[in-house]
C-alpha cells in the first residue's frame, strides 16, 4: 500500500491487516463473510480507539483483544450452526460479555481481553448521537507520547 494511503488513514497504520482478519480467522470459506462483517462492526471502534490519547501499547493491546475477539466469535458461529443464521453484530454483542479464551491465556490476558470486550459493548450500545459524534473525531491521529 502506498505511503500516501497509509498516512491518509490512521487506521490502515494501526490495523494494517485489518483486511486479512476474515482469512485468519476462517475455518472454512463460509467463514469469510461473516468475518467481513465482524471486520465493519470492528472499524468505528478501532477507529474511536485511535482517536483517544491512548499509548502506543494501549492501543495495540486494544487492536490484539478485538483480533482474538473476532476470532471467538467465528469459532462461536462454527460450534453452533443457529448463530451462523443471526446478524454477525448481534452475535458480536451477545458474546462480547467476555467470552472465555479458548486458548489457556493467563489470567492478566483474560483480564485485558475482559477490558477491551467492556470498552467495545459501551461503545456499541452507545446512543446514535455519541457514536457519531466518535466516528467525526476520528479521522484525526492522538497517538502522542504521554507526558
Amino acid at each position: 500500500m502506498p505511503a500516501q494511503q497509509i498516512a491518509a488513514d490512521p487506521l490502515q497504520s494501526y490495523c494494517p491487516d485489518l483486511d486479512q482478519w476474515p482469512a485468519s480467522w476462517a475455518y472454512e470459506a463460509r467463514d469469510i463473510p461473516p468475518g467481513l462483517r465482524i471486520v465493519q462492526c470492528f472499524k468505528p471502534f478501532l477507529r474511536a480507539m485511535l482517536a483517544r490519547s491512548l499509548s502506543r501499547k494501549t492501543l495495540r493491546l486494544h487492536r490484539d483483544n478485538i483480533w482474538v475477539l473476532g476470532g471467538e466469535v467465528i469459532r462461536r458461529v462454527q460450534m453452533d450452526s443457529d448463530l451462523r443464521r443471526r446478524p454477525v453484530e448481534q452475535v458480536v454483542l451477545d458474546l462480547i460479555g467476555g467470552p472465555l479464551l479458548s486458548h489457556g491465556q493467563s489470567e492478566a490476558e483474560q483480564r485485558s481481553f475482559d477490558a477491551t470486550c467492556r470498552k467495545l459493548f459501551r461503545f456499541l450500545t452507545a446512543p446514535e448521537i455519541s457514536r457519531s459524534r466518535n466516528a467525526r473525531s476520528s479521522t484525526a491521529t492522538t497517538n502522542r507520547p504521554r507526558r
